[in-house]
């Protein structure tokens, strides 16, 4: 499969019939900006959907990049990513595996700077200036982005511009990051209605409205589907403005948790 540009928008009633349907025109080499926070959240009817799709050579970005057979993870250990921006990788040993092989190229950013790297994106601010990752290699340059395979780096990140600005009377260095756009997103939501306006759950609420708006075609899953008018305003998380296509997945999808930690025994 070829690349392709996004379909335009398909109306006001966005919902298609499949996570196939929806995912259908995503190309080889496409950009995907995924939603989901740890696993909490992650879009996953779609991302199976794009696994049985077949396309390849993905260029994604996420917080993080599920485990080694859920969310992401299963794009991954198919061969799928050919470069992954995230901010946490750190549960996938399959991600290392790839990385230190030069099968994969990655882009580790801050958390916080992935998340305004997206806002500013869907806001059309190109860049912004932030404190975070001064005096590091994240301003300096030379993270390792791709190994060689035989241990050397073969591509590491460049410097940054950094400025001193004065905030609150003090003097401060803050280096610039660049926004981020992508062809599609995936995400979650809890429920949606038609229009594409979306309610998300909780931790699910951190990446998926970001993820939605960088993207120039956002498609969401939605456990319930409402009508128009269903959804009080107030409670709109991301208004249908931003969301393409619509897939409802019911309220039986599954949903895990990355490490479950209990106490033994009773209290103390």
């Amino acid at each position: 499969m070829s690349r392709t540009t996004p379909a335009p928008p398909r109306g006001l009633d966005k919902v298609v019939a499949s996570a196939a349907e929806a995912v259908a025109d995503i190309g080889d080499g496409a950009s995907l900006a995924v939603g989901g926070f740890g696993l909490s959240g992650n879009p996953v009817a779609l991302i199976e959907a794009l696994l049985a799709q077949g396309a390849a050579g993905l260029r994604v970005v996420s917080n993080n990049c599920g485990v080694d057979d859920w969310g992401l993870g299963v794009l991954l250990r198919a061969g799928r990513l050919a470069r992954m921006t995230a901010s946490y990788v750190g549960e996938n040993k399959e991600f290392e595996r790839q990385f230190l092989s030069g099968e994969l190229e990655v882009e580790l950013v801050p958390q916080g700077t992935l998340a305004e790297r997206l806002r500013a994106g869907g806001a059309g601010i190109a860049a912004f200036f932030t404190p975070t990752g001064v005096g590091t290699q994240v301003a300096e340059g030379g993270l390792p982005r791709r190994y060689d395979g035989a241990g050397a780096v073969a591509v590491a990140s460049e410097a940054k511009e950094v400025r001193t600005f004065t905030v609150g009377g003090a003097a401060r260095d803050y280096v610039l990051e660049e926004a981020i756009t992508t062809d599609f997103a995936l995400v979650h939501a809890a429920v949606g209605d038609r229009h594409g306006n979306l309610v998300f759950n909780k931790a699910a609420r951190n990446f998926n409205p970001l993820a939605a708006t960088a993207a120039r075609v956002c498609v969401a899953q939605v456990e319930q589907l409402v009508e128009p008018g269903d959804l009080d305003p107030d409670r709109v998380h991301l208004p249908g403005i931003y969301v393409h296509r619509v897939v409802e997945v019911g309220p039986g999808t599954e949903k895990r948790i990355e490490k479950r930690t209990v106490r033994e025994g009773g209290a103390s």
